[in-house]
């Protein structure tokens, strides 16, 4: 009676990753394909009867129709059912990615579940989904309110399967749309709800999950990147639940305070140990403390050393405040017009009621790199 199956969400193929420039952002795009390639691997490895996909497969209706071709041929990594509901990003509009889906041809284990109050039974009656179909981006109904009374076999195991947020659950949740109650499971009688929507995995109760997204793509400390595996083995039995690592990329925020060389030292050490595997990680680091120029010139070269390692490095630095000593000047220059001007740009750099205080940081920073070379 066991039935056991794969909970994803949130794949968002076709994702552009504005922020991200150039050839880093296409090799995130390219790499959530091969996530879903993960996943499918994953479902065969553990005998899995499904997967079930609780939403957002796609970041919009008008992705692009290579990207259907590259999901179409990922789906072959699992030869069991692959059963998807429309999200918010991807609703089941009159015209979408679901109906253009459709009309190029399906396999047939490939269920899209976009008929509203229809239960899909799967593993041969041992399991039925009741799938919550979003036809527009908000809705204000709670979509699986029907699951109340649905009617299926009594010897059959009962998913619901949902994409919206658990407001008593959920940071800053409460005024979203597509809400979700906590107690669905529960009311419904179901054996477990699997949720879409929010990209961490997350426990809602025993049998109420958020998957997550299986390929991270944000900064974010919500526990992305895994699939979960559920093993049920009777009606009415608590599910079984595994979270599966499946992510390539990880995403980490790092601060520092910098003010001598022994912090750059420091910092240097610890991207090391953030990204032991620098090409799939994506760093973004926040500066702060006062360095005298050449210090900052030492820290944004050790910093450009990693920019080409990492797969991509955000670097802020607002809080970072240049503060030059009389070294840094006398390599601008020694004596003269040019010096005189220097000195008068350090004092207004120094003095906070200055509205130019900024610039003429900036202009010092530039004035040095003209001089001694390269550097942040």
């Amino acid at each position: 009676m066991t039935f056991r199956f794969v909970h994803t969400a949130d794949w968002q193929l076709g994702k552009q990753f504005a922020n991200i420039p150039g050839d880093a952002g296409a090799a995130l795009r390219e790499r959530r394909v091969e996530t879903v390639k993960a996943v499918g691997r994953l479902a065969a490895e553990r005998d899995a009867d499904a997967v079930l996909v609780a939403g957002d497969a796609f970041d919009a209706n008008a992705v692009a129709d290579r990207t259907l071709t590259r999901m179409s041929v990922a789906l072959k990594e699992f030869a069991g059912d692959w059963v998807f509901i429309p999200g918010n990003h991807d609703p089941a509009l009159a015209d979408s990615v679901w109906s253009r889906l459709r009309h190029r041809g399906l396999s047939d284990n490939v269920y899209l579940a976009l008929e509203l109050e229809k239960p899909l039974t799967l593993a041969g009656g041992r399991a039925v989904v009741l799938p919550a179909v979003l036809r527009r981006r908000h809705e204000i109904d709670d979509l699986t309110a029907w699951f109340d009374n649905a009617e299926t076999q009594e010897d059959a195991i009962r998913i619901g399967l949902a994409h919206g947020s658990v407001p008593e659950s959920l940071p800053d949740s409460s005024a979203k749309p597509n809400r979700v109650p906590a107690g669905r499971a529960e009311a419904a009688r179901l054996d477990y709800l699997a949720l879409g929507d929010w990209h961490g995995t997350r426990r809602i109760n025993d049998r109420t999950w958020y998957s997550g997204t299986p390929e991270t793509d944000r900064f974010t400390s919500s526990d992305p990147g895994h699939a979960l595996v559920v093993t049920i083995r009777k009606p009415g039995g608590s599910p079984e639940v595994e979270k599966v690592p499946t992510g390539h990329f990880t995403w980490r925020e790092e601060s520092a305070e910098v003010r001598d060389d022994a912090d750059v030292e420091a910092l240097d050490r610890k991207i090391g140990e953030l990204a032991p595997e620098p090409e799939r990680c994506l760093l973004r680091l926040t500066l702060d403390g006062a360095v005298d120029l050449a210090t900052r010139k030492r820290l944004f070269d050790r910093l450009g050393d990693w920019e080409a390692r990492l797969h991509h490095l955000d670097i802020w630095e607002d809080g970072l405040l240049a503060e030059p000593s009389e070294d840094d000047l006398d390599r601008i220059d020694r004596d003269g017009f040019v010096r005189v001007a220097v000195e008068r740009l350090r004092d207004r750099a120094r003095d906070e009621r200055d509205p130019d205080r900024a610039v003429a940081r900036a202009a010092l920073i530039r004035l040095y790199k003209t001089h001694v070379g390269t550097g942040g």
